[in-house]
């Protein structure tokens, strides 16, 4: 009998499995958005870092009256197995979401998701191969780029202004990715109340964006949680009421109802959308038929606009007071200043580092999202998210002024051991830093 001989397990001393591990795990790193929630959740923490949705503002009895109905009329249905696509009914439902964004489209080419982060997922998967090329704006959605990553593409971001992606540096980018013989598979775009920028691409950035992409063979990936989230004006429509073909849209319940239900879906070209639905079967087997039947009662039964306007209104108001607030602790910083949605993006002074300086926040019992979290290389050390969904005005307010005692204190010590006292005359001199590209 021939004896086997085994060698070694190797790996590191955490993890005896780390050499077993595909190649693509390697950009699996936990965001620095996920990191904070442990401590931000901490009661005496004011956390302006994650954007969860104020969900407290929905009526217990609309959901409750929407779950109870399913249940009782359709509780068979509900507990089982569904199709990979969606209910047909929801996705019914969905189109009339999208036709306030302008969009007109068949449920036929709607595929219903654990929320929009999986048809993201998704989507990439179809779509990445290890070495190609996403364009994005810079900076972008966090937990983008870790999907991104996972399919080890490379992301290239472009600049953004005030007014969204710049066209221009889009042309740009391109024609030095395609000369260096890279291979760019998509451009995702956040276009309404960004993520983390707060800014909105105009109507005509949007026209110029879709016929540069067009002209130059590249799909457009529109990721649109907030665009209802609008204050006062609605943001332009969406870019999928302009070019079907070429466009794959997705939208969510998460910022509109609840994140809880993980109800999103995708809106795409017959081809795509047959991929789509094969590889939502492929992940899950079939979305949820409970929460998505659940939404669709909701729908059915209650004043759903009326809900969106109640979280206009809430978000307007928290908004209103994180701005006055930087304004009178905080003069010195520029900020975007948002029409909708959930973030103001904050520049600070040049000698500062929000990441580094991000520690001694928490100790001051205030929490951000460093803007490094929001670029694939290591830039946005001078900017931070600020998120103003959740926590109440006063609770904004007291954050923005601890927020003031942590920059305040930074600069005295980058003073102290700079030797001299530039930092502070800078610091006393209101509008004495660069401003922000996105002010």
């Amino acid at each position: 009998m021939d004896v086997i001989e085994s060698s070694p397990v190797q790996g590191n001393n955490l993890d005896p499995w780390y050499d077993s591990y595909a190649g693509r795990t390697a950009g699996l790193a936990a965001s620095e958005v996920r990191a904070l929630f442990a401590v931000a959740s901490r009661p005496e923490v004011v956390s302006l870092a994650g954007g969860m949705p104020f969900v407290s503002a929905i009526p217990e009895d609309l959901l409750a009256g929407s779950i109870q109905k399913v249940m009782a009329e359709r509780g068979p249905v509900a507990l089982q197995y569904g199709s990979g696509q969606g209910v047909p009914a929801l996705r019914e439902q969905i189109l009339e979401v999208m036709a306030l964004e302008g969009i007109r489209g068949s449920a036929d080419d709607v595929v219903v998701t654990t929320g929009s982060q999986h048809a993201l997922e998704l989507f990439s998967k179809l779509f990445l191969d290890p070495g190609d090329v996403v364009i994005a704006e810079g900076p972008s959605y966090v937990t983008a780029m870790v999907i991104f990553n996972s399919y080890q593409a490379d992301v290239d971001h472009v600049p953004l202004d005030e007014h969204g992606l710049i066209p221009g540096a889009l042309r740009e980018h391109i024609a030095r990715l395609k000369a260096a013989g890279r291979r760019i598979k998509f451009l995702y775009t956040v276009p309404n109340f960004h993520n983390p920028a707060g800014v909105t691409l105009t109507w005509e950035r949007r026209l110029e964006i879709l016929e540069i992409c067009k002209s130059e063979g590249i799909l457009v990936l529109e990721d649109n949680p907030y665009g209802l989230l609008y204050f006062n004006e609605r943001p332009p429509a969406a870019m999928r009421s302009i070019e079907e073909e070429g466009v794959v849209y997705l939208g969510t319940f998460s910022k509109t109802l609840a994140p809880g239900l993980r109800v999103g879906w995708a809106l795409a070209p017959h081809a795509i959308r047959e991929k789509l639905i094969l590889a939502n079967e492929a992940a899950v087997l079939s979305p949820s038929s409970f929460t998505q039947l659940i939404v669709s009662e909701y729908l059915n039964q209650a004043d759903w606009r009326a809900q969106i306007d109640t979280f206009r209104g809430i978000y307007r108001e928290r908004k209103e007071a994180m701005v006055a607030a930087l304004q009178e602790h905080l003069p010195e910083l520029s900020w975007t200043n948002p029409t909708g949605g959930f973030y103001v993006w904050v520049t600070l002074p040049e000698p500062l580092d929000s990441k580094a300086m991000l520690p001694r926040a928490v100790k001051e019992l205030v929490a951000y999202t460093p803007g490094t979290a929001f670029y694939a290389d290591e830039n946005g050390r001078q900017n931070m998210r600020l998120s103003f969904c959740y926590p109440t005005p006063e609770q904004i307010k007291l954050g923005i002024r601890r927020l003031a005692n942590v920059v305040t204190g930074e600069l005295d010590l980058l003073d102290t051991f700079a030797g001299t006292g530039e930092l502070s005359q800078l610091r006393l001199a209101r509008g004495a830093f660069p401003p922000s590209d996105l002010r």
